[in-house]
């Protein structure tokens, strides 16, 4: 029996391995860290439960009642008022470029008809490519109006009495739902999941680039070489760019013919779009490499990039329901912008000016991401 298993050999294979992990300080310190950090962002941030979305209000009356009216969805704490405006162009370009969610218009005659005890109509109009944030702005706009008409109606009762109750003033409100009108799941995480894929992949792609370099010993072979840390950087990724493109244009293709998702944009923005997507997160798959000394360090910091970054982005989770915080670091994400970008374009139609504030975020990200990692690679050469 002693020869089938020994129990010194045991202990001393596995004091072994203990010393091999104590001496990799860096993959042992995400290993400890990781489950702490992902337990705090998750923890906050998956959260269906939406509230302060943003929203637009074009008041024609502009009359106490309907000053009372907007302040009935302002105290709800669904709705944060963040603007307010003077047409309904202004208002559906705030929706097209995703700066508010909701818009609320309250016509010229509203407080008019609220004293002749008539039922004046107020137009929601709500912003579909989010179905979670959509179907929660509509309950709720439709909740806050029917609270305040209830109470038009109880003081008006209280006023006049129960026999001349038969008309009796409160508020219609007609719904409108732009870019999905029937909030179809799919229409909104399809186009998600396109962003997911590319980075999950392109990420990888490039994270054990210089590593295996270090790993074979090549990378001494670079180091006696003329060769610039711009040269090497470019040349490494230029054969994953096309790698990479080519699995976007096969997933932009499974989006069309598979699951029948109609892009109303145009197809060449979103194709010129994707190229600098994919470039970004080549390039942070790059800037992981240079860091990391051996493939677990590798796969473990692409880890802790990728699985936050499906939470925080908006993917799943609508980002109006994170805290300001955490909403913050989603921010220095690529793919929060590039999200925003697929579903601007497959969903509303969006133009480049109207993307203009996910597109900035993403080409300044691509642009620090290749500088650290060019003075990385600089100061591995030197």
């Amino acid at each position: 029996m002693n020869n089938l298993f020994s129990m010194k050999r045991f202990f001393a294979i596995m004091k072994k391995e203990f010393i091999h992990i104590k001496r990799d300080k860096i993959s042992l310190r995400i290993a400890l860290l990781m489950p702490v950090m992902l337990m705090l962002l998750f923890g906050y941030a998956v959260n269906t439960e939406v509230d302060n979305i943003k929203t637009a209000v074009l008041d024609r009356c502009k009359t106490q009642e309907s000053r009372e009216y907007i302040e009935k969805f302002s105290a709800s704490g669904y709705f944060t008022v963040t603007n307010y405006i003077f047409s309904e162009d202004e208002m559906a370009n705030l929706i097209d470029t995703g700066e508010v969610r909701v818009g609320i218009i309250i016509p010229e005659n509203f407080a008019m008809e609220l004293n002749k005890n008539e039922n004046p109509d107020v137009e929601i109009i709500v912003d579909g490519s989010d179905p979670t944030t959509a179907r929660t702005a509509l309950s709720s706009g439709v909740m806050v109006s029917e609270n305040y008409s209830q109470n038009l109606r109880n003081k008006f009762i209280d006023k006049m009495g129960i026999a001349n109750s038969l008309s009796l003033p409160g508020v219609k409100v007609s719904v409108k739902t732009r870019y999905n009108p029937n909030l179809e799941t799919r229409m909104f995480t399809i186009p998600g999941l396109l962003g997911v894929i590319m980075q999950n992949i392109t990420v990888l792609l490039t994270a054990f680039a210089f590593v295996r370099e270090k790993e074979s010993g090549t990378i001494e072979q670079l180091m006696v070489t003329p060769v610039k840390a711009v040269e090497i950087i470019t040349a490494k990724m230029l054969p994953f760019i096309i790698i990479g493109m080519f699995g976007f244009f096969a997933s932009l293709a499974i989006c069309i013919f598979w699951f029948k998702i109609s892009i109303v944009g145009s197809v060449t923005l979103l194709i010129l779009l994707g190229l600098l997507f994919v470039i970004c997160s080549l390039s942070l798959g790059m800037l992981i490499s240079t860091f990391a000394q051996n493939q677990t360090q590798a796969m473990l910091g692409s880890f802790i990039i990728l699985l936050p970054s499906i939470i925080l982005t908006g993917f799943i989770f609508p980002r109006e329901a994170m805290p300001a915080f955490i909403a913050g670091i989603g921010n220095i994400v690529p793919l929060t912008h590039f999200v925003g970008i697929l579903r601007g374009i497959v969903l509303k139609g969006s133009n480049f000016s109207q993307l203009l504030p996910q597109v900035i975020p993403l080409a300044l990200i691509t642009v620090i991401l290749l500088t650290i990692a060019s003075l990385r690679v600089r100061k591995s050469l030197d």
